[in-house]
């Protein structure tokens, strides 16, 4: 059950030293998104590109849905040299940061008008080291903490890795990336894909100076299921493949690990939709490129990462699963403000109000989707089944999603009812979930705290 902090309590839980490193954590996990969505977004519309392409080109975030396939490798295999400076989270941690670092480069010589097969590539390859470090990153959040503190610390890790990635993807990366290509700084795209990688040297500093867990699940895996003589292809494929996920099913039951699971797919579809469109209509509404920097990067980001922590506090008074329904339920209607936008039109004072109620809601409902996953999520095999079921979260937000820039082109560019179609797709969402909150009531198991309802 969720224990009842006082605001001061609250507070004094804050200053865990532990925090800081997952806030700098969630930095890195949420930049990597502005490099293949954002900028490369923009990019493709000053180029010509449709919204159909552009919908589609953003499936390379499909990566994001399936690294549950190689989360066995980043929670087992020990990297050589790395490994023995850095430990196991964080040396998978630094290897994807100096990867996505080269491949900027990489990408700063292409050209999408000559090329866009070479550009997608180098998109799909940032995309997939960024899904690697997701791994790493989620592992070390939840292992950095002892089983008894998940219960009382959760929620404010969850509330601080939301912060963290929102100042990766929004008011500090993602505003930075769109302020130097935008009206007033100018430089073209390819030049501030150089710029961004001066960002990593500095990640490079966070990385290296961070705090290993103490106790590194992983090792003490690996070192208990060693046996005497040569392992199989079996028994090597049973041991970091099938047993994770067998274990998740075994200690949920089959009715409420599926729920969860179809649950995790639709909850954020309308969500996804309206995000992977959203810049695309920014500009096409009549926005300028530095009034999206500075109102939805900066402006929105900041509003997300400061209400995260206010999030938190809620979600440990009330629980989780009540705050993602009223949250699912603010989103929806937050959507039709969008909606109101296509029909006023360029208002910066209503681009702030919408912003702020939308932004508020998709904290809360972040850190509620976070703690849920973790509640769920096995302390020996972590990156594995955490992948698991954030990459079917993904699937949604990327693959499904990948099809908002052609069904607005079939709604001959009505965003208005485009909006409206996204707020209902958070029904089916909110049924299941319903549904899982009353199969939870049989879920207790000694070692995960059940989140209430």
């Amino acid at each position: 059950m969720s224990q009842q902090l006082s605001f001061a309590d609250s507070i004094r839980a804050l200053r865990d030293r532990r925090f800081l490193t997952i806030l700098l954590f969630g930095f890195c996990s949420g930049f990597p998104y502005v490099l293949t969505g954002s900028v490369l977004t923009l990019w493709l519309q000053e180029t010509g590109f449709s919204r159909s392409t552009i919908g589609f080109i953003g499936a390379v975030g499909t990566v994001y849905a399936i690294n549950w396939m190689w989360a066995p490798f980043v929670d087992r295999i020990k990297l050589p040299v790395l490994n023995r400076l850095f430990g196991q989270r964080r040396s998978w941690i630094l290897l994807c940061q100096i990867a996505i670092a080269v491949l900027l480069f990489a990408m700063s010589l292409g050209d999408p008008r000559e090329n866009l097969l070479y550009v997608t590539i180098i998109a799909v390859a940032i995309a997939a080291f960024g899904a690697t470090l997701d791994i790493a990153v989620d592992a070390y959040r939840i292992t950095i903490f002892s089983r008894d503190e998940m219960d009382a610390k959760m929620p404010y890790a969850a509330a601080m890795a939301t912060s963290g990635w929102w100042a990766g993807y929004g008011f500090i990366g993602g505003a930075l990336a769109l302020a130097l290509g935008g009206e007033t700084i100018g430089l073209d795209w390819p030049t501030v894909y150089r710029y961004l990688i001066l960002i990593y040297f500095f990640i490079f500093v966070f990385v290296i100076a961070s705090p290993e867990p103490v106790i590194e699940e992983a090792d003490l895996l690996v070192e208990t299921s060693k046996k005497p003589g040569k392992s199989s292809v079996a028994d090597w494929l049973a041991e970091y493949f099938v047993r994770p996920f067998k274990e998740f099913f075994d200690r949920c039951g089959y009715r409420l690990a599926f729920a969860v699971l179809i649950f995790l797919l639709v909850f954020k579809l309308g969500e996804a939709m309206l995000g992977r469109m959203s810049l695309v209509f920014y500009v096409e509404v009549g926005f300028t490129t530095d009034q999206i920097s500075f109102y939805q990067k900066f402006f929105g980001g900041l509003v997300t990462a400061a209400f995260s922590i206010v999030a938190a506090m809620v979600n440990t008074r009330f629980g989780v699963i009540r705050g993602l329904f009223v949250a699912g339920v603010a989103m929806a209607a937050a959507n039709l403000l969008y909606a109101l936008i296509a029909v006023v039109g360029p208002s910066v004072n209503l681009l702030m109000l919408t912003l702020v109620i939308d932004n508020f809601f998709v904290a809360f409902s972040t850190v509620a989707f976070v703690s849920f996953v973790s509640y769920f999520t096995s302390r020996t095999y972590t990156g594995t089944q955490y992948a698991l079921m954030v990459s079917i979260s993904n699937l949604g937000r990327t693959t499904l999603a990948a099809g908002s820039g052609a069904l607005v082109d079939f709604l001959n560019g009505d965003w208005a009812f485009f909006f409206v179609l996204t707020s209902l797709m958070v029904i089916p969402g909110l049924c299941l979930l319903l549904w899982v909150g009353k199969l939870m009531k049989s879920y207790a198991p000694e070692s995960n705290p059940q989140p209430t309802s």
